[in-house]
């Protein structure tokens, strides 16, 4: 993009670096996280000594937001949510807020009305609900 007034994420109008970046959930960088926290105490009897504040702070933030728990339900939301072809940081945003409703999503995300690329209304709220039914029962 060459200038700052051409992006727009509202209409999915972000520079190519972003548009290709693989975005990772909270609950996705809470299991990463969780996985490094096992593998530095299995090194040494003392974990607090090797964990620095950035790392202690980034973990306790996504395990604070994160809405899914488990390895599985965590893979199901990234699953339902890559059916439809989203860009990777509407994936992120869904997937992090969990709007409940059509027009919640549209509200957080308005790129997925964008011309062209369009979402049915049913097609949004099919997929919020499967990820309903995936916290529900998680």
């Amino acid at each position: 993009m060459s200038t700052e007034e051409d992006e727009n994420a509202a209409e999915l109008k972000i520079a190519d670096e972003f548009l290709k970046a693989k975005c990772l959930m909270n609950c996705e960088v809470a299991l990463i996280l969780d996985r490094r926290l096992e593998q530095l105490q299995q090194m040494s009897d003392d974990s607090t000594n090797q964990m620095s504040q950035v790392f202690e702070k980034s973990h306790q933030y996504v395990k604070r937001f994160s809405r899914y728990k488990n390895q599985d339900a965590v893979k199901q939301v990234r699953e339902i949510l890559s059916r439809n072809q989203l860009a990777e940081f509407e994936l992120c945003v869904l997937g992090n807020l969990g709007p409940e409703t059509v027009e919640e999503a549209i509200a957080m995300v308005p790129s997925l009305k964008t011309k062209g690329r369009a979402l049915e209304d049913d097609a949004i709220e099919k997929m919020l609900n499967d990820l309903s039914l995936i916290k529900k029962f998680e």
